[in-house]
């Protein structure tokens, strides 16, 4: 298996790099948007840049399937499993902030083991793979060693569904118990986190693609990633908690106290 993650890693990398060429000319040329099904918009960047990602990852693993944002799934019941977000982050693109990414992960039978988070106007790019550490262009990354919530700098994204959940007073707690509260979102969050510059994460209102990656990398940086309900990700996940073992460990366990008094 080392072998085939190795030429895995390289491939999505490559990918990546692929992708940032075709969004990167979009963000300095300008695109038209369309509305998907669900009204969140897309443009020919995101189109473009997974096909160049398909061709790739389909040429270097042929054996896995392909899941992606755009173009869907073409096997999700195969031993490997891409999970392919070519422009996470579409509405920033859009409003020329530079808070998306591309987001390539691995799958192997439902536990994810690469990921390869890539920020190319934002000037990141992080990878890891499971039991190798996390990347931070080529640089290890680990989570901050906080221990008290008193010092902990937490970090929401999508919240919307939470705030018609019981946890919303918890979450409240926690904001009123910790040092500062932030709402980097998108990748940025996750990638503070892993590099140690925010203990928790918190989102209510996301999905596999948008985050396979990124738990890998908080997982090898030392961090622990999790659903709201303290459950491992996987295809069905919709939400995230995410931090720095003793923050997160006390995150769940307010979250849990919520749910049951409900």
């Amino acid at each position: 298996m080392t072998d085939l993650l190795d030429k895995a890693l390289a491939a999505a990398r490559d990918a990546a790099g692929a992708a940032a060429e075709i969004i990167l000319h979009y963000w300095r040329t300008g695109t038209d948007v369309d509305l998907k099904g669900d009204d969140t918009p897309v443009t020919v960047a995101d189109r473009e840049a997974e096909l160049a990602i398909r061709r790739i990852l389909a040429a270097a693993l042929p054996e896995a399937g392909i899941y992606g944002e755009e173009y869907g799934a073409d096997d999700t019941s195969r031993e490997w499993l891409w999970l392919v977000d070519p422009l996470d982050g579409t509405k920033s693109f859009v409003r020329r902030t530079p808070f998306f990414s591309t987001q390539i992960a691995l799958m192997h039978r439902g536990e994810t083991v690469l990921g390869v988070s890539s920020a190319p106007v934002y000037g990141e790019r992080m990878w890891a793979v499971r039991g190798r550490g996390a990347f931070l262009d080529g640089s290890p990354v680990r989570v901050a060693p906080t221990a008290r919530l008193a010092d902990a700098v937490l970090s929401t994204g999508n919240v919307k569904t939470l705030t018609r959940d019981a946890r919303w007073d918890a979450l409240g707690g926690l904001i009123r118990d910790s040092n500062r509260i932030r709402g980097y979102g998108d990748f940025c969050h996750y990638h503070l986190l892993a590099r140690g510059g925010v203990d928790l994460v918190i989102e209510s209102d996301v999905g596999i693609l948008d985050v396979a990656a990124l738990a890998v990398i908080v997982s090898e940086a030392g961090g622990v990633f999790t659903d709201l309900d303290g459950r491992p990700p996987g295809l069905a996940t919709t939400s995230v908690l995410a931090g720095v073992p003793a923050i997160h460990d006390a995150a769940l366990a307010r979250l849990r106290d919520a749910t049951i008094a409900r």
